[in-house]
């Protein structure tokens, strides 16, 4: 499985589903040697890289109802609707210990996916870019949505969420060396970004760059979603997303249904488990190559 990457979408607590994806390749032993996350996706593969089963699960369905997580409150005291101090510090560092020495030393490449503020361009780093020290803070990075949550700042570049720019990163997965690609969404099939309402009402006035991203995002998205059903559809890609709508938000605050939704990504993972160990069987380079030329 040396030529195949793993691509995992953001989505806020929609994550879920991702989560209970990677449980179930935990549970089978299943890695891969490059892993690529956005937001909520970079999370969920940093516990999954680490080794750690069950504490995706933990960390966001256990302290749902603790205030600091995620409330009014927050985005009162704070201007942040979910409490980043509390999840990337107090929670890998006290309360559910995320194992960032085990994530280090596997050989799994692993890449985490923000977007530069000053340029509006995505933003890559890779296990040679961080360490044990600085690795939360780009998954702060990550997950820092606009209008909801603060600029992060590393090695003197201001970062936001990586989907603003990169919400399905395949490309890089394929321009990184990864031909096939396991990409897991966070929305059910047929779904489509419309053009969003607050991009048009509010500005990040000392980052134009990321208003134009903002702006244009929904296009973005889609042309990701087009190319990824492309190259799964000439055998370069095999898509996991939700199989059921469960209707389930970006800010989900309701647990059963995020419950529900960790527990269909295990069952989907579950259920196609044989036709990903089918996808997963080496392929000729001359496929392989033949599959890109058609979606180029």
């Amino acid at each position: 499985m040396t030529d195949t990457g793993l691509v995992l979408e953001g989505g806020g607590m929609r994550g879920l589903y991702t989560a209970g994806v990677l449980e179930y390749f935990m549970s089978r032993g299943l890695y891969f040697p490059y892993v690529i996350g956005v937001s909520a996706g970079a999370c969920m593969g940093a516990s999954y890289l680490a080794r750690q089963e069950d504490r995706n699960r933990k960390v966001n369905l256990d302290y749902m109802d603790d205030k600091r997580y995620m409330s009014l409150s927050n985005s009162i005291k704070k201007r942040e609707l979910f409490g980043m101090d509390f999840i990337f510090d107090e929670i890998p560092n006290t309360l559910v210990p995320f194992d960032v020495e085990t994530l280090m030393q596997e050989p799994e490449e692993f890449v985490i996916v923000a977007t530069d503020c000053e340029t509006g361009e995505p933003a890559y780093f890779k296990k040679e870019d961080y360490d044990t020290s600085s690795i939360a803070t780009l998954l702060r990075a990550s997950s820092s949505l606009p209008f909801v949550a603060s600029r992060v700042e590393f090695e003197g570049r201001e970062l936001l969420d990586g989907g603003i720019s990169d919400s399905i990163p395949i490309k890089k997965s394929e321009n990184d060396g990864f031909p096939k690609n396991v990409v897991i969404l966070t929305k059910p099939r047929g779904y489509y970004k419309k053009p969003g309402r607050i991009s048009k009402l509010i500005k990040y006035k000392n980052h134009p760059a990321i208003s134009d991203r903002l702006a244009t995002r929904y296009r973005f998205y889609n042309e990701s979603l087009h190319y990824v059903y492309r190259q799964e559809k000439h055998g370069a890609a095999f898509v996991l997303s939700p199989s059921v709508d469960l209707k389930v938000g970006r800010a989900e605050r309701k647990k059963e249904r995020l419950e529900a939704l960790y527990q269909l990504g295990w069952e989907d993972a579950k259920t196609h488990y044989d036709a990903l160990r089918s996808f997963l069987r080496p392929t000729s380079s001359t496929q392989t190559q033949s599959a890109q030329g058609k979606t180029t």
